[in-house]
């Protein structure tokens, strides 16, 4: 095209709505994409278009656009800027986006609009001349007085400024090169104006109205300038760069926010930071923020590093770093609380109150690291929000199981997008203050994976000597955990790692009694699975009688979980009953059944208060209060689920009984044996482990080497047990993975049942590990075995010699009802599992001759 020549936009134009930010001919705007027609608009028409028209597109100020393809367009501002597509990039942060780098070329006017879908084309006339300028084409004269008063004082401007910023000396060359005409858009979209006047300028399609109405902003600027170099104190030159002008980060990065949002978010910076120089952070961390801060006013906006570094600083100044509560040291007051909320579990409630004690004679007493280990269902996750309320202290529990990732624990490196603090750090924010009770729910089910191992990543936090100074990847700072109350809780210690478990104070939660349970059901279940339901005492009675039938017939357990579940179905059953009645106290006459059932009805009515084993009838409504008896407990549970089977099971020789300790509580268990002939082959089923099967081999062994003294022999009469003899050993649930040694001695005497011919006693249960010699060496978890061999109602239990210590954690009316037998040897053992013992034929003394 030659030079001179007039340049005519398309007639047909795409439209860019946008309602942050004015773009007026001359300058460059970037603005940020993201509503449906705009999206349809970048994708269909830049992304795809292959020729220099298709890059140019009809920018539409004052004017947004709807959120949804369904929605009708507002009204159209009526003059728009025609701008050429420089540069556009895509994002899917936070979400689908573009961002479109646009440079003005003239004003339009919407003639018609033709379409709105998929996205707004409208005809448009062109209302400047927009030609290729290789100098200025009209003279001063032509433009007259007005466009050299424009001109003077845009030099005057410019040269306030510091002629040393390649920025500024660039604009004082545009002033001489540039037409007058194009120049009050230009400084217009430079020099600080509000959206509302640069859409003034926009209007303005006369020059001489454009003159005018630049010329007060021009002078304006000019005041701005002088009184600001008037009011601060002589510096350097460089001072001449913090100028009253808009930085260019703004005129680039940013022209889609308006000027009200741009001076709100300077103001949230501003606080931002003097939160940050009030607070009462670290010397370290304050160093951080501070500088954290400088990069975040130099940052623009629509960087995603942005909202990130602001998060990070809020985060910062959230932290309670100095912010804690005061602890309630009545020792008294304490003890009450705890004693009301839970029954039994004297240790933790020693513990705790010990802790009291020591934290009244020293204020600056480190937190404890506890961890309760126990079944489930005994009450560990409720006994820490007790300890946090005891205390007066915030709560808050961090559920572990499965976590197999250590940037839980740690936090995420602030390089990664989606990057966040770990949980300590995060539940730390959520109670607001610096001495809570965390409760480290689950911690003996940690998982491991490529992510790492949180458990290892749990020793810093867990570590009196290291917790003061606990660094979190996201924060990258020191933070004092060292007045934190930390609870873990698990079921078992085997699969917690050595090192953790060495840095937490272990305490036993053992399964609880019968006579436990019964005191927690009544103090504690009843009344709560009441309120739940919406019945109250005069409505539902539940003796103790019933209390143990449920326990013993319907839940075999170590807590109580089962037991609360059975009380809430008895609760919904009677919840029916008391509904029903009260509707067919409202209408009497739709009350009618048949014959057989009012018999029913009139035979129970005059006996008690009606039990809802008689739930036949719902003729009449129930007398008040319901009594639950072994009859409504087989009507609304079902028929037992548990039975006493040990008389019955230990009724021919081969079987006897055992103790094991499982994660849910002690658990008795049956091993049985039995011969046939064979080839002398030992098997062993029943899912066992390999040090239970090295029992088993030492068991045969031993009765091997025993034989002649106990008058053991097979089938064919011979000493050898295994000569032309097969053995089968089976461990009933075979369902269920068994290891330990404790069942050494219940091998031993299920053998030497079998070949014996002798029953083993049926109230009797056993426990110890065995060596080659006969010994009976101690085992672990005394006291849940025994409460399992309680459950099941039986008399005796042997366990070894030196396990009598741990006699003392039972309590003292499950000692009185069970005989203990201390056995140190296989001999004792065999004696107390045998009516009138087992008989050892007497060893003959052979003299030798000296003759």
């Amino acid at each position: 095209m030659a030079a001179g020549s007039a340049i005519q936009i398309p007639s047909r134009l795409p439209l860019l709505l946008t309602h942050e930010g004015v773009l007026l001919p001359g300058s460059t705007m970037r603005t940020s994409v993201d509503s449906p027609r705009n999206m349809q608009l970048v994708r269909s028409r830049l992304l795809k278009g292959t020729s220099l028209r298709s890059t140019i597109i009809g920018v539409i100020p004052n004017t947004s656009d709807p959120t949804s393809d369904c929605d009708d367009l507002p009204s159209l501002h009526r003059i728009g800027t025609a701008a050429l597509a420089v540069q556009v990039v895509g994002s899917n942060w936070p979400k689908p986006h573009y961002t479109l780098l646009v440079t003005g070329l003239c004003r339009f006017q919407i003639l018609q609009l033709l379409k709105e879908k998929p996205y707004p084309v409208a005809e448009v006339e062109q209302l400047d001349r927009l030609e290729q300028f290789t100098n200025q084409h009209k003279s001063e004269e032509e433009l007259g007085e007005l466009s050299e008063q424009f001109y003077k004082y845009a030099v005057q401007l410019v040269e306030m400024l510091d002629m040393s910023v390649p920025a500024v000396a660039k604009l004082r060359r545009l002033l001489d090169n540039l037409p007058r005409e194009a120049l009050p858009d230009i400084l217009t979209s430079i020099i600080r104006t509000s959206n509302q006047e640069k859409l003034q300028i926009l209007d303005a399609v006369r020059l001489e109205e454009r003159f005018k109405m630049t010329i007060p902003l021009l002078v304006r600027q000019i005041e701005g300038l002088k009184l600001l170099q008037k009011t601060r104190k002589p510096k350097q030159d460089d001072d001449k760069r913090i100028v009253a002008i808009r930085p260019n980060r703004r005129i680039n990065h940013i022209p889609s926010t308006t000027e009200d949002e741009e001076e709100e978010d300077h103001d949230d910076v501003v606080m931002l930071e003097k939160k940050i120089r009030t607070s009462s952070m670290s010397e370290q961390a304050l160093k951080l923020c501070l500088k954290e801060i400088k990069r975040l006013k130099k940052m623009p906006q629509s960087m995603p590093e942005y909202a990130l570094t602001r998060n990070y600083l809020e985060l910062m100044v959230e932290l309670p770093w100095n912010k804690s509560t005061k602890d309630r040291l009545e020792i008294r007051a304490a003890r009450i609380l705890l004693d009301n909320d839970h029954y039994a579990m004297e240790k933790l409630k020693k513990r705790v109150l010990e802790y009291l004690a020591v934290r009244q004679l020293k204020n600056n007493l480190k937190g404890p690291i506890l961890c309760f280990v126990g079944p489930p269902g005994v009450g560990k996750t409720s006994v820490g929000r007790s300890i946090a309320k005891t205390l007066g202290r915030e709560f808050h529990r961090i559920a572990l199981g499965g976590v197999c990732d250590q940037s839980d624990i740690r936090g995420h490196r602030r390089t990664y997008v989606g990057s966040m603090p770990g949980r300590i750090i995060n539940g730390l924010k959520t109670v607001g203050v610096n001495n809570p009770v965390f409760l480290l729910d689950e911690v003996d089910k940690l998982g491991k994976s490529l992510q790492g191992d949180p458990a290892a990543a749990l020793l810093e936090v867990l570590d009196p000597e290291q917790n003061h100074s606990f660094t979190d990847h996201y924060l990258n700072v020191a933070f004092d955990l060292s007045q934190v109350l930390f609870i873990a809780t698990a079921n078992t210690t085997a699969t917690i790692p050595p090192a953790l478990l060495d840095r937490m104070e272990i305490i036993q939660v053992p399964g609880y009694t019968q006579e436990e349970k019964i005191e927690i059901a009544h103090r504690h279940l009843i009344p709560k699975q009441l309120e739940q339901h919406g019945l109250t005492p005069q409505q539902i009675q539940i003796p103790q009688v019933t209390t143990l039938d449920i326990i013993t017939r319907y839940t075999r357990e170590a807590g109580v979980r089962s037991l609360d579940r059975k009380l809430g179905a008895i609760c919904r059953a009677v919840a029916v009953k008391v509904a029903e009645g009260q509707h067919k106290e409202t209408k009497p006459d739709r009350a009618e059944v048949g014959e057989g059932e009012d018999c029913k009805e009139h035979v129970t009515e005059d006996a008690k208060p009606e039990s809802i084993s008689d739930a036949a009838d719902l003729a009449l409504p129930p007398e008040m209060p319901i009594l639950i008896d072994f009859h409504a407990l087989k009507d609304i549970l079902g028929p037992p689920m548990y039975e006493t089977e040990v008389s019955e099971r230990l009724s021919q020789p081969g079987v006897a009984i055992g103790l094991a300790w499982t994660p849910l509580g002690g658990e008795i268990m049956f091993v049985e044996a039995s011969r046939m002939d064979g080839e002398g082959q030992l098997t062993l089923t029943g899912q066992l482990g390999d040090v239970m099967k090295e029992s088993a081999h030492l068991a045969i062994s031993w009765l091997r080497s025993n034989a002649k003294r106990y008058q053991l022999t097979n089938a064919s009469g011979s000493f050898d047990l295994l000569d032309n003899t097969d053995i089968h050993l089976h461990f009933p649930a075979g369902a269920v993975t068994k290891d330990g040694p404790s069942a050494g001695v219940t091998i031993v005497t299920c053998l030497a049942s079998l070949f014996s011919g002798r029953l083993v006693c049926s109230d009797v249960a056993m426990t110890g590990e065995i060596t080659l010699r006969g010994l009976v060496l101690p085992v672990g978890g005394i006291k849940d075995k025994v409460l399992a061999a309680h459950r099941a109602g039986l008399k005796r239990v042997i366990i070894p010699q030196r396990n009598e210590k741990d006699l003392e954690e039972i309590a003292v009316n499950i000692r009185q009802d069970l005989t203990f037998v201390m056995a140190s040897c296989l001999d004792e053992v065999l004696n107390a599992a045998f009516d009138g013992g087992f008989a050892v034929k007497p060893r003959v003394e052979h003299l030798n001759s000296k003759l």
